[in-house]
């Protein structure tokens, strides 16, 4: 079982940057395929970024490409997210979460464990 806490996030203006990091538990934390997904109240929770378990492959939505990075520290079993140029529409609650395959990264549903969440605001 992997468990997972989301820490970094605040309030920021537009244009400012931020580092999510995600600890998880867990020995086979380097198994799991990690993502980064993002809701807003009454709204569906967003696929932001993906990692695959050995970091070598990531994939972005749209609209964070170019701004936002996502990367992977094995040893110190954390997942973090660069978010740069933030934008007021980036304003959310950030959830990380866990996966054995990386397929379907982008589906909410198939991910195995989540993260509490941590909140972003972003100010014009």
């Amino acid at each position: 079982q992997v468990q997972l806490v989301e820490s970094g996030g605040g309030k920021v203006q537009a244009g400012g940057s931020l580092r999510l990091s995600c600890a998880a538990s867990g020995r086979t934390f380097s198994m799991y395929n990690m993502g980064w997904f993002r809701q807003v109240t009454g709204k569906e929770r967003e696929f932001v970024a993906a990692i695959s378990w050995s970091g070598s492959s990531t994939d972005y939505a749209g609209s964070v490409k170019g701004r936002f990075t996502i990367s992977r520290d094995n040893a110190k079993i954390t997942v973090y997210l660069q978010m740069s140029n933030l934008k007021p529409e980036d304003t959310a609650v950030y959830y990380c979460a866990a996966k054995r395959l990386y397929t379907n990264y982008h589906v909410p549903r198939e991910y195995d464990y989540w993260g509490q969440g941590t909140q972003v605001t972003v100010s014009s």
